[in-house]
């Protein structure tokens, strides 16, 4: 089992910034990579961004290509997702998890594990 709590989100207006971050615990050797996920009203879960436990390799949605950042901190088994640039439509509930399944951190397959979500809302 891995367990993951998210927290950072906020009100922001247009422009600003919010760093999220996810603290996972417990089997957290079991997973290949951490991912984000955001869900906006009345859409799909999309994927946002991820990295890999072993050397840190990123992956974002083209969405959020020069605007988010995301790191981690192995020893403290947590992650970091740096948001920059927000815009009302990054406004969505974000997600961390676990990918315990798989190596493509992109696909929503294979994330067993995910957190409670974090509300971030962007003012125009």
């Amino acid at each position: 089992q891995v367990q993951l709590v998210e927290s950072g989100g906020g009100l922001v207006q247009a422009g600003g910034s919010l760093r999220l971050s996810c603290i996972a615990s417990g089997r957290t050797f079991s997973s290949y990579g951490m991912g984000w996920f955001r869900q906006a009203p009345g859409k799909e879960r999309e994927f946002v961004a991820a990295i890999t436990w072993n050397g840190g390799i990123t992956y974002y949605a083209d969405s959020v290509k020069g605007r988010f950042a995301l790191s981690a901190d192995n020893a403290k088994s947590t992650v970091y997702l740096q948001m920059n640039g927000l815009k009302p439509e990054d406004t969505a509930v974000y997600y961390c998890a676990a990918k315990t399944l798989g190596v493509n951190l992109v696909v929503r397959y294979g994330y067993n594990y995910w957190g409670q979500g974090t509300q971030v809302t962007v003012s125009s």
